[in-house]
């Protein structure tokens, strides 16, 4: 599984698909020795996540702040794909990541997941906060 391609899409500079273990696969695997170095990593690394059903990472990386108790995950739904559509470092501590995932639930029905996410580092690493549907 670590050679099968990242699910969030990520591709090097010949626009081969990188592999699950040298992408997300790092971060999720290794959360406490290996940190996201940056909210695009970190929302890439939350896409995959969700794609593998992780909820021991995706709390791991919610900021405190807005933190939920529990993740669920929709029974039958399959992500389809990512698209970052932009970045911006606000701050040294504050990041913004645009992106567009999409998905197919249990019954076929095909849908879209628009945000506008908000990153915060501290202790030297970044976590979600929160973000915009749009």
């Amino acid at each position: 599984m670590a050679d099968l391609p990242c699910p969030c899409g990520l591709a090097d500079a010949r626009k081969q698909p990188l592999p699950y273990a040298q992408c997300c696969g790092r971060y999720l695997d290794d959360f406490d020795a290996t940190p996201a170095p940056d909210a695009e990593s970190l929302m890439r690394s939350r896409y995959t996540a969700f794609v593998r059903e992780r909820a021991d990472y995706l709390l791991a990386t919610w900021h405190a702040s807005r933190r939920p108790s529990r993740v669920t995950f929709d029974a039958g739904a399959r992500w389809l794909g990512l698209e970052v559509r932009a970045r911006r470092l606000v701050d040294d501590a504050h990041a913004e990541v645009e992106f567009v995932a999409r998905q197919r639930d249990a019954s076929g029905r095909a849908s879209r997941l628009v945000e506008h996410s908000r990153f915060v580092r501290e202790g030297g690493r970044w976590f979600y906060v929160d973000g915009d549907l749009g």
